[in-house]
């Protein structure tokens, strides 16, 4: 219950007016409510291993694995949900820790799909600590609302000014195939970074509400459908010779808009990617992991399958 409390104080009074009694399972009930708590560290043989692990349904994670031949002691971790996607009333609750050197990949299974709702919201806490020296590739794939859907997300990224961290979120439309477009009621998605000294990196803030506001017009999403975020955070020594790798190398399509940006005070990069296809924005998600991983760990990157 102390769980569902804490979800339930971060939720913002744009989504909370959503919340009346629901007809279905209640918030806080078995099922409802999940639980990830990983931590990693490396051990003596300089393989990234689980050292601490909980987790209750619907969220779940995989033993590691190690297919990267660059990186023999990096851990590949998927995350996974048996449920298939996010109800009305789920409150779900991550929190992944790295120490000592640890060096991980962290993806999710399949889509974040959030499925449509009458009488609640769905809400998801992230929470991402990286102490000195650590290094995380998080990955998750695309968020899909499916039509009337109610949706909160609130990622806190806590990095060491000496870690790196490359962080993405895809969100798309809805499920297209259905003639849903953007037929959800509110996507809310809140990013904040600090330090290990508490103090502010970056903060982002992108709440849409399709169904009160135009999307496609210029300066909002104008043609495209998809938007992608990525967050590089790194040593400030290394921020503006990235950024500019980056912007000089990532590859060009008339299909996909892209843009980059130095974080205030150097703190780390953002990208900004545009698109109408989930796979080409994923490529471009992929080329900036790549030339990050080859900057930070001089070593090369390959496309996992899921499959």
């Amino acid at each position: 219950m102390n769980n569902i409390k804490l979800i339930s104080d971060e939720i913002p009074q744009e989504v909370k007016k959503y919340n009346m009694k629901i007809e279905q399972l209640e918030v806080g009930k078995s099922g409802k409510v999940g639980i990830l708590d990983v931590e990693l560290k490396e051990n003596n043989e300089l393989k990234t291993v689980i050292t601490k692990q909980f987790s209750q349904v619907p969220l779940q994670i995989q033993r590691a694995v190690y297919p990267e031949s660059s990186l023999p002691g990096m851990a590949y971790l998927y995350i996974i949900s048996p449920s298939g996607g996010i109800l009305q009333g789920d409150r779900y609750k991550t929190d992944i820790i790295l120490k000592n050197n640890a060096v991980s990949h962290i993806t999710t299974q399949g889509a974040t799909r959030i499925y449509s709702m009458n009488s609640n919201s769905a809400v998801q806490l992230v929470n991402i600590t990286l102490e000195e020296n650590c290094y995380l590739e998080y990955i998750p794939d695309q968020i899909i609302p499916y039509q009337n859907s109610r949706y909160y997300q609130k990622v806190n990224l806590n990095i060491h000014d000496n870690a790196t961290l490359i962080y993405s979120e895809v969100l798309t439309p809805g499920r297209t195939a259905m003639k849903e477009t953007f037929d959800y009621d509110i996507c809310y998605l809140r990013t904040y970074c600090k330090n290990q000294k508490n103090e502010f990196r970056c903060l982002e803030n992108m709440k849409i509400e399709p169904k009160k506001y135009n999307l496609k017009i210029k300066g909002v999403l104008g043609k495209y459908n998809i938007v992608g975020t990525v967050y590089v955070l790194t040593k400030k020594s290394q921020i503006e010779k990235l950024e500019e790798k980056i912007y000089e190398n990532i590859k060009k399509s008339e299909l996909i808009s892209i843009g980059t940006s130095i974080l205030p005070n150097e703190s780390g990069i953002i990208v900004k990617i545009l698109g109408n296809n989930t796979e080409d924005v994923f490529d471009k998600i992929y080329d900036v992991l790549k030339i990050t991983r080859k900057e930070i760990l001089g070593a090369e990157f390959t496309k996992i399958r899921k499959n």
